[in-house]
């Protein structure tokens, strides 16, 4: 038995994030070991998760993952921990389908209660509707309490708490409004810096949570057995040829600083499994580690665009390796930094990039792009998910292998995966805790 709870809200923007960092950095301060999970594909999150308890965040998804799998890696991750929270995303119930995929669908697969957070800002007691709406819409989701965000006064309080009084639902506390609390921008590289004054954000709102909000009742609210069972019927194929090689003496080497810092951790935990992993730094000058494979992932590149141009050596290194056939992943905008030049604003320099893919890519009247995405590569279909800032300024001329990619609906997208003797890059983000990533050079 122990507390586990996602954290759920009618829509986006009611302020789970918030409470999920204050409720972290909370138990933190008790001394509890607290394991963060995130609902869907993001990023961000997970990383303002490991700066609140220390601890790195988990993403859970049912598009890019089966149901078994998930299931697998909540209780792989979740053993050690005193306390389990999920972020969830969106509102509660939306789904790339209805409810597919949704964080309700999330919570009744792990089989966790939700804990709601809704932001009262403009709403009193009217809120009973939307409270009662939300718990009855689905009676296998089980909502057990609700925190409100943006509450006035005292008198506002009391109107919500009249109303979850009414509906049957517990009134777990609230977070007044604090003008001064803003979270940073989501498009935003997580230097030293910037993660000391972030920190420093996170006690402020641990300390609103510690004051309103009734911990030992939520904590108790939700305290279930664990592990959460497997759903029937139950697939037994978790693991992946990856975790059974006979060689496991593989050299990987791997892109990690404030630029490149978008990494599913089920990704590199299946990339330590197989080999000696060695993190290397383009922003802070690291040269290139001797290895057997090659790993840069997404991020913000375009934020240290200046810093990244000075590494010349590093990218003659990556030249020379991919050049001699070493085999190399790149996904997200770290596939930017092998392209030949980077274009951050409108009348800005073009700053030479390591120049390995035959375009340029720009900032310049590019619409962030985003969306779930699958390929199939022989016997394997991979799935991931799309996100970037940047687009390829010229992609007409590109004479290397390109293999199409595919949207939720089955349809082809205009993303590409790119490949250059063993080079393989393109701006999708993937997930392989149920493939064998290596089978893309077999």
């Amino acid at each position: 038995m122990k507390p586990q709870f996602l954290i759920g809200s009618p829509t986006s923007g009611c302020g789970k994030t918030t409470f999920m960092l204050g409720m972290l950095r909370v138990l933190q301060r008790r001394g509890m070991k607290v394991q963060p999970f995130k609902c869907g594909p993001d990023f961000i999150d997970p990383q303002y998760h490991a700066i609140a308890c220390n601890c790195e965040s988990v993403n859970l998804d049912a598009w890019l993952a089966s149901r078994t799998h998930i299931q697998s890696v909540y209780n792989h991750y979740a053993e050690p921990a005193d306390v389990c929270i999920i972020e969830g995303n969106r509102g509660l119930y939306d789904g790339y389908n209805r409810m597919e995929n949704s964080s309700a669908a999330l919570s009744r697969m792990l089989n966790v209660p939700v804990i709601l957070v809704i932001n009262a800002r403009a709403i009193g007691y009217a809120i009973a509707p939307v409270l009662y709406g939300m718990k009855r819409f689905n009676a296998s989701v089980r909502i057990v309490g609700v925190v409100f965000t943006q509450v006035a006064s005292q008198s506002h309080e009391i109107s919500l708490r009249e109303a979850c009084i009414d509906v049957g639902i517990e009134c777990l506390g609230y977070l007044p409004v604090e003008e001064d609390i803003r979270l940073p921008q989501r498009h935003q590289g997580l230097t030293l810096s910037v993660k000391r004054s972030f920190s420093k954000l996170i006690d402020r709102i641990a300390d609103l949570v510690e004051k309103h909000v009734d911990i030992e009742k939520l904590l108790n609210l939700c305290t279930r057995i664990f592990p959460c069972p497997y759903t029937l019927p139950y697939t037994s194929e978790v693991g992946i040829d990856m975790l059974h090689r006979p060689d496991r003496r593989l050299r990987i080497a791997v892109a990690r600083d404030p630029a490149f810092c978008f990494l599913y951790r089920e990704n590199v935990d299946r990339l330590a499994e197989a080999g000696r992993i060695t993190y290397f730094s383009p922003v802070y000058g690291s040269d290139l580690p001797e290895a057997d494979y090659v790993y840069i992932p997404g991020g913000c590149p375009e934020l240290f665009v200046r810093q990244l141009h000075r590494r010349k050596r590093l990218m003659s290194q990556l030249r020379e390796y991919v050049e001699a056939g070493g085999r190399l992943w790149a996904e997200g905008e770290g596939m930017t930094f092998l392209s030949r030049s980077l274009t951050v604003r409108q009348g800005g320099t073009a700053y030479e990039m390591a120049g390995i893919l035959p375009f340029d890519c720009t900032l310049v009247d590019a619409n962030p792009s985003n969306g779930y995405r699958l390929t199939r590569c022989g016997n394997n279909t991979f799935k991931g998910y799309e996100s970037h800032y940047s687009v390829l300024a010229s992609s007409s001329d590109i004479r290397i292998s390109a293999t199409s990619l595919y949207g939720l609906r089955g349809t082809e997208t205009a993303a590409r995966l790119f490949r250059y003797k063993n080079l393989i890059a393109g701006y999708a983000h993937w997930y392989w805790g149920e493939n064998d990533i290596f089978s893309l050079w077999n």
